[in-house]
This record gives structure tokens, sequence and C-alpha cells, in this order.
């Protein structure tokens, strides 16, 4: 249980790397691309803050992609190892993706966009489109996500079944 908490927790946090590379370094509408179309059209171009920030921001965001692969490979590995059973598993990969799905939801979009001055601090032409009023701009496009995680913690499961 311990582990699947880490595990989780590394999800979290690499969620939230992503999201700071992003913003405080990439600073370009096409990592925006999930934002609510009024707040894609806002912002505007920005030089980089200092000479190579926007490649430290890729390399930054694709090590939080990568640690995410990481995370759910280590907890396969630790699974098999361990005669997991389906059930343990499938338990293991929802709580990881689940606990990602609702840092997302809760953090990200409630706190982040909606109820703090995060996304104004770096792009001030976006003041007065934040608030809470954006929550669940994206709702259909966060159950689609969460389908389809659900759906890779079922067959993820299944494998790691198959191959123990």
């Amino acid at each position: 249980m311990i582990l699947n908490i880490i595990l989780s927790l590394v999800m979290i946090i690499a969620l939230l790397v992503i999201i700071l590379s992003a913003v405080v370094l990439i600073q370009d509408k096409k990592v925006f691309s999930s934002a609510p179309k009024d707040i894609q059209e806002a912002i505007q171009p920005r030089e980089e803050r200092f000479s190579g920030a926007r490649v430290l921001g890729y390399i930054i965001m694709i090590s939080a992609m990568f640690s995410m692969g990481v995370a759910v490979l280590i907890g396969a590995i630790d699974g098999i190892k361990k005669g997991f059973t389906y059930s343990q598993f499938l338990v293991r990969f929802l709580m990881m993706m689940w606990s990602y799905k609702a840092f997302d939801i809760l953090v990200v979009d409630l706190v982040l966009l909606c109820h703090s001055n995060f996304y104004p601090h770096f792009f001030p032409e976006v003041k007065d489109l934040v608030g809470p009023h954006q929550f669940g701009f994206n709702k259909k496009s966060h159950v689609i996500q969460t389908v389809v995680l659900s759906f890779g913690a079922v067959v993820a499961a299944w494998i790691c079944t198959l191959i123990k």
C-alpha cells in the first residue's frame, strides 16, 4: 500500500512539474492546447525568460512524462515480483490513474486556474479571463480521460497478470 501511495505521488508531482515547465519556462501557445479557448487566444507570444529556457522546459517536461511511465513500470514489476492477483494490480493502477486525474481536476483546474493568480502572474493578459466560471470548461475531456485511464489500468493489470 505504501508503494501505491508513492507511485501515485510520483504521477501527481510529474503532472505538476509538467504544468510548471509549460507555464514558467516554455511559455508557448502550443503547450496550452487544453486551456479554455478564450485563454488560448489571449496568450501573447513571449520572449524566452533566459537563453535556453524553452529547451530546458521541454527537457523537464519530457523527463516528467518519462517518470510517469517509470512509475507504472515500477508498479508492474513490483507486483509481478510479489505475485499480485489481477485485483491487486487493478487497485494499484486505478489508484495511480485516479489520483492523477483527481489532482488534475482539483488542483490544476480548480485551484490554479480558477482560484489563484498562478496563470495571470505569468500571463497578465489572461487576468480577466480566469476565475471560478472556468471550472468545468473541459468536463467532457476529463470524463474521456478518466475512462481511457481506467481502461488502461484494466489492460495493464491484465497484462501484468499474464506475465507473472
